[in-house]
């Protein structure tokens, strides 16, 4: 089928043919533009402005006899079907859109190609030159090459380029391989875009504007821009990329959405100053500086809450939302797509978000001891139901009730006391109250010895936590949290800096931390103030000391009637990881004898860990097990 916008090509082309063969007296040649003739030299030199040579009229002849089937052509020429599309997305002038049609055609069809090299005398040249153009549109009202120049608009649109080296009028007009395509009703992406680009369908915009939108998350950005029809792409890294951006959306009439995390770079200001036809948008998490918005009229977006609401889990998921997590857009997409190859089943799918950016970053801790496990002094327990109350009930309180967020619905906690006293234990139950997974960050994967990248190790902990509403537990935080220093060199500047970024994540974080140090008075007073709960853990006096011992063993283990819980408990001030410790050093010496768990199993368990400890044993502590104790260890082994 003949599409109509080839008909005009094909005159023009005719026309130029006609010119050549019979004006010119250029007759088909084999080699042709491989040599010059001393006859092509003659009939060039004729032809040069300001020589009066022959052939002048022959070409004036030659055009007028020519002119009616253009002229005709340029009647019926009709902006329709696709390629009508692609001139009216484009604002094309009529003048732009007849050039547009001409090197289409010629780049569609083999037969035009070979017109097009006998025309310019050269069977290297399939492809027009700036020159011929020049000569087929030679009206001085005709836009002809201008619609090829830096600001014309097949070069905005990114629809041609030109290639080759050397003269102007030698470079030659190459349209984009991906319009071909589309013509054709191909509507694959162009290969061209920037890595991570997708497409969301919906209303095309009829409006050329620039919108600012920033704040929540990057789904909840995309949702404040309606229904449109949308081309995401990162910012591109290459001009070639920018071309493939402004092609793809001009072909598609798609508002163009820039996913920045840093200032827009100059060539997408310059991109974006250029392409005025099309809908910009540049999405980010913070503000884009004024300085790098381009000059053009533009309206902000700001989004203050990006926790997807109940239409948003019935489109995504099909069901009302889980009120055990408050998941962004951007977040219950992905979970939506997790859930969908597991069942349906939410919780799963959360903790598969958020454990893919926490891996190698934190252990996962799934909570399986409960307040039975915990022995603790009657006034910490009721603090960590607190702690658990507090952040089960922050829907209630600054929901419903409308307090005041101060800034965030987040609850800090701070565990302080000796190592062993149970802070993990009890970060893990609070968890499992609250039926969560724990996160114990791994400080040495986080903390960077370059600059930034501590900050940026923490916001993607603070993110993945803020995905699964998860517990993140920070051990020994006062190397993370610890007080800023004096500043005398850069190091400290770049390390007072991670604190105040610290800081500043911790109050806008909606969830759980816990920061378990054994010294308070190590922590900079800044996060001090924003703790919620702070608790002491000190370790353990005689009476938890034998609630402690007496769980240590398990039911299920062979315990001899002679293990003294009381003497143990009474005897060993120590905290209750080593009574854990301790007893679980016993079982494998009896085990090794193939024995039950005698008192002499124990208490030498509990001298390994006082050397560990690096602690003295002394005959007060040990009494009537001092000998046993201080024999050599040959003597205190176990047989075998």
């Amino acid at each position: 089928m003949v599409e109509p916008w080839t008909v005009l090509a094909d005159a023009l082309l005719q026309r130029e043919a006609l010119i050549c063969r019979l004006a010119e007296g250029r007759p088909p040649r084999d080699f042709a533009g491989l040599y010059v003739a001393d006859d092509e030299v003659e009939r060039l030199l004729a032809t040069l402005p300001g020589l009066d040579g022959p052939g002048v009229e022959r070409v004036t002849a030659v055009r007028a006899g020519a002119a009616a089937p253009v002229l005709k052509a340029r009647e019926e020429f009709e902006l329709t079907g696709r390629f009508g599309s692609v001139v009216t997305n484009a604002g094309l002038t009529t003048g732009e859109a007849e050039v547009l049609a001409l090197l289409l055609a010629v780049e569609i069809s083999p037969a035009r190609q070979r017109l097009v090299g006998y025309i310019q005398d050269s069977v290297q040249l399939p492809r027009l030159t700036l020159a011929t153009l020049a000569r087929i549109f030679f009206e001085d009202d005709h836009i002809g090459t201008r619609a090829l120049s830096p600001r014309g608009g097949l070069i905005r649109a990114a629809l041609a380029r030109l290639a080759g080296e050397g003269p102007w009028g030698t470079l030659t007009v190459e349209p984009a391989a991906r319009v071909v395509w589309h013509l054709g009703g191909d509507d694959a992406p162009d290969p061209g875009l920037p890595a991570g680009s997708s497409a969301r369908t919906g209303e095309a915009s009829d409006i050329s504007e620039m919108v600012l939108v920033h704040g929540g998350d990057r789904e909840s950005r995309l949702h404040a821009l309606g229904d449109r029809r949308l081309l995401i792409v990162p910012p591109p890294e290459s001009d070639t990329a920018w071309q493939a951006v402004v092609r793809e959306a001009t072909l598609t009439r798609s508002t163009v959405v820039l996913d920045l995390s840093a200032p827009l770079p100059l060539a997408g200001r310059d991109v974006i100053l250029r392409a005025t036809h099309l809908t910009w948008v540049l999405s980010s998490q913070g503000e884009q500086p004024l300085e790098s918005v381009p000059d053009r009229p533009w309206r902000e977006i700001a989004i203050h809450d990006g926790v997807a609401e109940a239409e948003d889990w019935q489109r995504a998921m099909g069901r009302d939302p889980d009120p055990a997590y408050r998941l962004t857009r951007e977040q219950l997409r992905l979970v939506a797509a997790a859930a969908g190859a597991d069942g349906g089943l939410v919780a799963p799918a959360v903790r598969r978000l958020a454990g893919g950016h926490l891996d190698g970053v934190a252990v996962r801790i799934r909570p399986r001891r409960t307040w039975d496990d915990l022995i603790l002094p009657a006034e910490e327990s009721t603090q960590l139901g607190e702690l658990a109350s507090r952040h089960r009930e922050r829907d209630t309180v600054y929901g419903q009730w409308h307090f005041r967020s101060a800034p965030s619905t987040g609850v800090v906690a701070l565990f302080a006391g000796p190592s062993g006293t149970g802070k993990t234990l009890a970060a893990e139950v609070v968890a499992g109250e609250l039926g969560l997974d724990l996160y114990k960050v791994d400080l040495s994967a986080v903390v960077s010895k370059y600059i930034g990248e501590t900050e940026k190790n923490l916001e993607r902990i603070f993110n993945a936590a803020a995905a699964g509403d998860l517990v993140l537990f920070f051990d020994e935080a006062d190397a993370l949290f610890g007080k800023r220093s004096e500043v005398s060199d850069a190091h400290d500047r770049y390390a007072n800096i991670e604190v105040a970024y610290l800081l500043q994540r911790l109050e806008t974080y909606d969830g759980l931390v816990v920061l378990a140090t054994n010294l308070q008075r190590n922590i900079d007073p800044a996060f001090l103030r924003r703790i919620s709960v702070a608790i002491d853990f000190v370790a353990p006096e005689e009476p938890e000391r034998r609630k402690i011992w007496q769980r240590a063993f398990p039911s299920t283990a062979p315990v001899a009637g002679d293990l003294d819980v009381d003497f143990l408990a009474r005897q060993f001030k120590i905290t209750g990881g080593v009574i854990s410790n301790a007893a679980l050093g016993a079982a494998f010496l009896a085990a090794a004898e193939n024995s039950p768990i005698t008192m002499r199993h124990t208490v030498l368990s509990v001298r390994r860990e006082f050397q560990k400890l690096g602690r003295l044993r002394t005959e007060k502590e040990f009494d009537r097990y001092f000998d046993l104790v201080n024999r050599d260890a040959a003597d205190a082994a176990p047989a075998g």
